[in-house]
């Protein structure tokens, strides 16, 4: 039977990567280990597991994404390789379903997300309670009815909860280093797939509960960092990505992004911005299409502020 390395990337929330652990000790195929890319300088205390656990330090200071994915692949040992993030808990068939569906599938697969509402994954957690709590992301196309189904919009992929053949990811040349912070970098890397004929594919099962934690979307805390990634996809491919988060920042007045000259940021979020795309304590998830919808009216004058636009 193939192995499985578990591989996810780390800065702060130290009790959503226990959970992790917690998780990947509940599993019915057990990893063979889990790599933590850290990102900040101190490695994290964890609970013991019945699987090596190694933390890897990720230099630099500005989300290193790529970089970290890229070096948790290398270091990795098994013939199978799945990245989980660090606020995702796997349920107890998630490396048994991928350990299917990647004998079937020499690609890249995307297993099932769930949604936590708070005050669920706290000390004492069952699998139980998630399972009669959690909820789809309306923004996400849900699994295929059963094994594997292809996916033909690299566009979908995100690294969530992707497993590959490890040296299928190698070969592919893994993420693009040169993204740096919050978005793009998924996009790039499942356009770069799709143009060596690496097939991307949805997995029923290999299910993650989403563990619940303040967000926003779209994502105004790392404007920065979207616009100079959206840039760099547009002169790698010719062509914009992420649009419906700039198309939401066009709306907010926070960046001009006219056609043919680079993007350029306006403004700094305020607390407005802040307030409009945050998550609210009801929502198991931030929802840009919402948002969306809540900035056309406030342009059409249907509603007159953030807060009613909220609401």
């Amino acid at each position: 039977m193939q192995s499985v390395s578990v591989a996810t990337l780390a800065r702060g929330r130290s009790e959503h990567l226990w959970n992790v652990v917690l998780g990947l000790t509940k599993q019915t195929l057990p990893p063979v280990e889990l790599i933590i890319a850290v990102m900040q300088d101190t490695p994290y205390d964890l609970p013991d597991a019945p699987f090596p656990i190694k933390q890897v330090a990720i230099p630099g200071t500005n989300l290193p994404l790529a970089t970290a994915r890229n070096t948790a692949a290398k270091v990795a040992h098994s013939n199978l390789l799945v990245f989980v993030d660090i606020d995702c808990i796997p349920a107890p068939s998630f490396i048994a379903d991928y350990t299917a569906g990647l004998a079937a599938l020499d690609g890249l697969l995307m297993g099932e997300v769930l949604y936590l509402p708070g005050g669920l994954a706290v000390p004492g957690w069952s699998y139980d309670s998630f399972a009669a709590a959690a909820v789809k992301h309306s923004d996400r196309r849900g699994p295929p009815a059963s094994g594997v189904e292809q996916c033909n919009d690299y566009r979908c992929f995100w690294s969530l909860n992707f497993g590959m053949r490890r040296a299928t990811f190698l070969a592919a040349g893994g993420f693009d280093e040169r993204y740096v912070g919050y978005g793009g970098e998924d996009t790039d890397f499942g356009k770069s797939l799709t143009n060596q004929g690496i097939a991307i594919g949805w997995l029923k099962g290999a299910l993650a509960y989403h563990q619940y934690h303040p967000h926003h979307m779209p994502p105004v805390h790392h404007l920065e960092s979207v616009v100079r990634n959206a840039q760099l996809f547009e002169e790698k491919w010719g062509y914009r990505t992420m649009g419906h988060w700039l198309h939401a920042f066009k709306l907010m007045g926070l960046i001009d992004d006219a056609p043919n000259r680079p993007l350029r940021i306006l403004r700094r979020p305020d607390s407005n911005d802040l307030f409009l795309t945050g998550q609210q304590s009801h929502q198991p998830y931030a929802n840009t299409t919402t948002v969306i919808q809540a900035l056309e009216e406030m342009a059409a004058g249907a509603v007159t502020s953030p807060a009613q636009a909220a609401e």
